[in-house]
């Protein structure tokens, strides 16, 4: 039978509801957290969403005739220690075994290797030197021992020469996780320690692991079925617009919630024992899809959903944080991704030949030459459940995205789906082949660009406060999940933090006694330093 949990805050009576706002990762971890570790029914979990699907910035949609579309993908390795504990519980689609176990598994199978992870002059670099000299090493080692606090809100560029951003270190660092010059010296100095293991085959981007599928098929979908077995009731095209908050002698309380739905208002009260977990901000709010003649349309400042609740909560609570340091940058945070559905062999042959990896072994491929520095991956086929044998998908992205091109003499973000192809044949030097051949490869692709304005939102600088705690000062029953709160020594952008922020919300809303696996530390292991060193210097 399940108890009943008491806490400083209040407590988890056996008809208390819960309340997850947000339908990405976070809210569906933290909904399976509920119910495996405190014993929560099913049915006393609603997950509220605005979009249509769940899974948030997890997505994958589309068919072979119009085009496949992910918005992104989320690198996975092996010290991901709360997604691989969520996933242990999971069954696959086919209840053959775990979702954790099925993804070690494939690992060992198709193992990232690559032959090519930069290419120059139209040219595959194979393990490419870092390219560092001795006062770039000290200042990466000056900057991993300086304590957060004294960075404040610097930039990486207040810590490194122009130099240092044209080496391969830079080069490969910058488009393996997305930074720019301009994000926070404190992120940047949180993913040197937290990757610091993965250093020593870094440009061969060993230790770099994939689901079987894109990550809404292979985690999402599991995620949810096992949801809705056990009753969670997921409530789609729903926007939350408000929280009714009561605070009474420094506690604060939610007692309502107010969303739109069909074009109507409607509010819920909480009860003494509800309780309301809610994703701040959004990577993906505002994006946008072009095709193959059509560029995305360009969305500058944040107008709607996870942003404009979270403005409205935080104004004059500063224990909610400051979500205009995340959103209001659109210009520091914006780049392009796009997916590209092939029926036709001879692109995925050209790269193949190309750069010596056979898709789904490679990883990721960055055009270093590149004015918009231009990355592809082409993962293991088929990269979607029920994708026909004879197409292929790929996705890639550009990280600047607002100067003109190397082929194509416009800005990326100007560019249609047939433009962002014409550009990534220049650079394969795929202009050398006869110019009927070259046409065909684009008369057999759909590219969809996607406009994301907030994408890297959560690395622009920032000190402490402006990202809450996950149960922030006075909290009754309120706690925050995903990208956008506090988490001491892991780091953003990856599926991990939306998990183990999920996984410390249930555990201190509720005074559970356990906490999330501790993050790993690397930096503690001589063997690791030592590895990290040589790398760094060549050797």
């Amino acid at each position: 039978m399940r108890r009943a949990h008491s806490n400083p805050n209040g407590v988890a009576a056996d008809d208390s509801k819960f309340y997850l706002v947000g339908g990405g990762i976070a809210s569906l971890a933290a909904a399976a957290f509920l119910i495996r570790d405190v014993d929560i029914p099913g049915r006393n979990i609603t997950i509220i969403e605005a979009l249509g699907v769940e899974g948030g910035s997890l997505d994958a949609a589309g068919s072979p005739q119009d085009g496949y579309v992910l918005r992104g993908g989320r690198m996975l390795e092996s010290k991901y220690v709360c997604t691989f504990d969520l996933f242990s519980s999971i069954p696959t689609l086919d209840d053959s075994t775990t979702v954790t176990q099925e993804i070690f598994d494939w690992n060992e199978t198709m193992k990232t290797s690559s032959k090519s992870r930069l290419v120059r002059n139209g040219r595959r670099l194979d393990k490419p030197a870092f390219g560092l000299d001795e006062k770039h090493i000290l200042k990466l080692e000056r900057l991993a021992i300086e304590p957060e606090h004294m960075l404040g809100r610097s930039r990486i560029a207040d810590h490194f020469g122009p130099d240092f951003f044209k080496t391969n270190f830079w080069l490969m660092w910058c488009t393996t996780f997305a930074f720019h010059p301009w994000h926070s010296a404190v992120e940047f100095k949180r993913y040197l320690l937290r990757f610091i293991h993965m250093v020593s085959g870094f440009n061969e981007l060993h230790g770099i692991m994939r689901t079987v599928y894109n990550q809404y098929d292979s985690m999402v979908r599991p995620l949810r079925r096992w949801l809705d077995e056990r009753g969670v009731h997921i409530q789609l095209g729903t926007r939350v617009t408000d929280l009714t908050l009561i605070e009474n002698e420094g506690q604060t309380r939610v007692a309502g919630i107010t969303w739109e739905r069909e074009g109507r208002s409607e509010s819920i009260s909480l009860g003494p024992d509800d309780f309301a977990i809610i994703t701040l901000g959004s990577m993906t709010e505002s994006s946008s899809l072009g095709g193959m003649d059509r560029a995305a349309v360009q969305i500058d400042e944040p107008c709607s959903g996870a942003w404009a609740l979270w403005n409205k909560i935080a104004q004059d609570r500063p224990a909610f944080g400051r979500p205009a340091v995340f959103a209001n940058h659109v210009h520091e945070s914006k780049w392009l991704s796009f997916t590209t559905t092939l029926n036709d062999p001879a692109f995925f042959n050209l790269v193949r030949n190309f750069t010596g990896n056979v898709p789904g072994e490679g990883g990721l491929i960055t055009f270093a030459d590149s004015s918009w520095l231009l990355s592809i991956v082409l993962p293991h086929q088929p990269h979607f459940i029920g994708q026909p044998d004879d197409i292929q998908v790929f996705w890639g992205y550009g990280l600047y995205v607002d100067l003109p091109g190397d082929f194509v003499k416009k800005p990326m973000i100007a560019c249609t789906g047939r433009e962002i192809m014409t550009e990534i044949l220049g650079h394969l030097r795929a202009e050398t082949t006869p110019a009927e051949k070259a046409s065909q490869l684009l008369d057999h692709a759909v590219c969809i660009p996607c406009f994301m304005p907030f994408i890297t939102s959560q690395f622009l600088p920032r000190e402490r406060g402006d990202r809450p705690d996950v149960l922030p000062k006075g909290s009754v029953n309120l706690a925050f999940s995903g990208q956008f709160c506090e988490l001491p020594d892991d780091v953003v952008f990856t599926v991990e933090y939306s998990i183990r922020s999920a996984q410390t919300a249930v555990y201190r809303l509720l005074g559970i006694d356990r906490t999330p696996l501790p993050v790993y530390q690397g930096k503690f292991d001589r063997h690791v330093l030592f590895e990290a060193f040589e790398a760094l210097h060549g050797r």
